[in-house]
This record gives C-alpha cells, structure tokens and sequence, in this order.
C-alpha cells in the first residue's frame, strides 16, 4: 500500500519532562538549522529526490516542535510542503505543541503552512503536579495558549492529559477533567502513566521513591475519564481518546489500522514498503548520515505475512470500531475467522470480544483486559 500519512519528529523541548523517553533535546544550544537541513536531506533521499504522491494526514510531534521561531518553524513547513504538497482538501495537519510556546506570529506561519489542528500537552490542571512531573508551564497558560489558538484561527485542538501520575488522585484528575470540559475542545487524550528507563522516574522507582497510585485507584481514574467524557458528549474512538463527532484523529488511525507511513527525524519510526524502521536517536549521527547521504536507519526488517495480520488485529482493536473483517480479507486474502477463529471463540467466551459480519470488536469488559486479548493473538 503506498503510504497517505506521513510524521516529521522534532525533537527539541525547553527541558526534559521526568517521565519522557522519547528521543529529545533541550533546545539551548542544539543546533537546530543543522537538524532541518538533515530532515530536507533524508526526505530527498527517501523520496529519491521526488516528492510523494497524494498524503491525507501529516503530523509534526516531538519533543516540542512550537519551541522552533517562527521562522524556523515556517523553514520547516516549507521542507514538508516541498516533498508533500498539500494536494487535497480534506488534509489533517497536526503540530504538537506545549503551552507557552505558541504566539500569534508562529500559529500565522502554521496556518499559511497548512496546519489545520493542535495537540497541545497539559496533562493536567493541577499547578502542583505539572511540577511533579517536569512540566514548565502551569494551568493559566494551557487555557491562555488555547485562546491564542483560537484567536488564530484553530478550531481543531486536542488536549493530552495523563493519570496514575506520582501524587495524584481522583479528586485531582476529577478537577482537570471538569477544566478541560469548560474549554469546549474537539478532542481529548488521556494516558495513564508508563514508566519507562532512562527517565527521572524511573531511577525514582527503582530507589523506592516513587509514590504511584494503585492498580485500583488507577482502573478508578480510567472509568472516571470515560464517564465525564461521555457525558460530555465526546465518543471514546480508542482507548485512550476521545473526540466529538467528526474530529478523531485520522493520522493516529493510520497507525491503528496498521496502515503504512512514511517518518522523518530523529528516532523516528516508520513503515513503508513492508519494511519497518526506526533511525536512530542521537542528532549527531543522524546529521552525519543525511550527510553521507545515507538514510540515517537504526534498525529496519521485513515485516512478515503473519505478523502483519497480528499486528493488524492487536492495533484495530484498540478502535472501538474493531478490526474490519472486509479490509483483512481485502489485505491478505484470507477471513480473518479462518485464521483467528479459536482465539476469537475463547474471547468471546469470556465476555471479552465480540463480532459480527463487518467486523471484530472489543467488549466493554475486554477494554478493561486490553492487553490479555492482545496476547492470545501474538504467536
């Protein structure tokens, strides 16, 4: 399949958040003009010099790709514009950004660039707790970075937000829902916190000084999300997210349906031509290698018939749509029931799958047991 979604990683911050794992930077001193020299550089390269063919959805995430100037930002959009034209209507153009890091100059050069919407990282409403956990902004400036937004024009903003965080309550997760809800947003994240190495976090953990909430409190925290969300008005799509009618996020459900995609930047993993790949993490290396007009890969394989179709059902089931038994015919040529059919029976004993003609679908109970139904379909 030829590749419609395409992500650029930008990965530069202000500072490290104590829980993040991504490959990241604090911007000072970086040498970020070098860093788009090499993402214009590993585009030709990947694109052999030509731009792609038709994209519908491109998502530039980080790191904190706001913390780029406004020039360097349009520089930026410039690159990707070169490569991807912006071709069709119906394009979805995310940028992530923090709060604080938005002007109305820069969010000018995002919309003259194409951008149509924003991921802005809250996490939360609780000054306390964004200082928990390595944020530099506080609650007055995730509402002020959303007026200024708004202002200029975007009126297709998401929202992160995180639980089971050090410290936190449902009280507390309780009061940024109820901040999050007056603001009106089209579209709501909310993940609960994965400890990951070489982060602050886990060093804490490891030393017995991390005070988490319990497996309960978080399950607690999880339902509350869902049910303020519902009440709201917003559709639980995924797992994890929740949008009004017509603002899921298409790029996000590129991943989920297994869909190829192309990827730029450092640390970035894609997937185009059945082969997936990740670069690699240091901006040095991946510099240099753009350089020796190498594509700056890390790892990459082949990615086998059987784990293709795995891969295809553990994502689409974290859609509430399910997995689409059409599309996994169409893809492999096989129904899927042919291939997972006693898998599919167990669960279904359980209480925690269901299915129809059209597709395979995860219960309100197999939600809850997630990644148990995503093992009995990993060989």
């Amino acid at each position: 399949m030829q590749p419609r979604s395409v992500y650029v990683h930008i990965p530069f911050c202000m500072k490290m958040c104590h829980y993040c794992d991504f490959a990241t930077y604090t911007v000072k001193g970086q040498p970020v003009d070098a860093y788009l020299d090499a993402l214009e550089a590993e585009m030709h390269l990947a694109l052999h010099g030509s731009p792609a063919g038709e994209v519908h959805t491109i998502f530039v995430g980080g790191g904190t790709p706001t913390v780029l100037t406004a020039a360097q930002m349009e520089r930026l959009l410039s690159i990707v514009g070169k490569y991807f034209p912006h071709r069709s209507d119906d394009l979805e153009f995310t940028v992530e950004a923090n709060p604080g890091t938005v002007d109305l100059e820069k969010l000018a050069v995002m919309r003259d660039g194409g951008v149509n919407r924003l991921s802005l990282g809250a996490q939360s409403f609780d000054d306390r707790l964004l200082q928990a956990i390595g944020r530099d902004h506080d609650a007055r400036t995730v509402i002020e970075s959303i007026d200024v937004a708004t202002s200029a024009g975007f009126h297709n903003i998401s929202l992160d937000l995180m639980y089971g965080l050090p410290g936190q309550t449902v009280d507390v997760l309780d009061d940024t829902l109820e901040a999050t809800l007056r603001l009106g947003l089209q579209h709501v994240s909310a993940y609960a916190l994965k400890i990951e190495e070489n982060t602050l976090f886990y060093s804490l953990q490891q030393k017995g000084q991390l005070s988490l909430p319990t497996d309960d409190e978080e399950y607690e925290m999880y339902q509350l999300v869902r049910q303020r969300m519902a009440e709201s008005g917003y559709v639980q799509y995924e797992v994890s997210n929740f949008s009004l009618d017509g603002f899921e996020s298409r790029h996000n459900q590129t991943y989920w349906r297994n869909e190829p995609y192309y990827a730029f930047g450092v640390g970035a993993h894609g997937f185009t031509d059945g082969v997936r790949f990740a670069n690699v993490r240091g901006l040095k290396p991946y510099i240099q290698a753009v350089k020796e007009k190498r594509l700056p890969r890390a790892d990459q394989y082949k990615v086998s018939r059987k784990e293709d179709m795995e891969n295809t059902v553990i994502l689409g089931l974290r859609m509430r749509e399910g997995v689409s038994t059409l599309r996994f015919e169409q893809r492999f040529g096989v129904q899927l029931a042919d291939v997972y059919g006693d898998h599919m029976k167990e669960l279904e004993q359980k209480g925690w799958l269901t299915q129809d003609e059209r597709s395979v679908r995860l219960t309100e109970s197999g939600l809850l047991w997630g990644n148990e139904v995503f093992a009995r379909f990993i060989s």
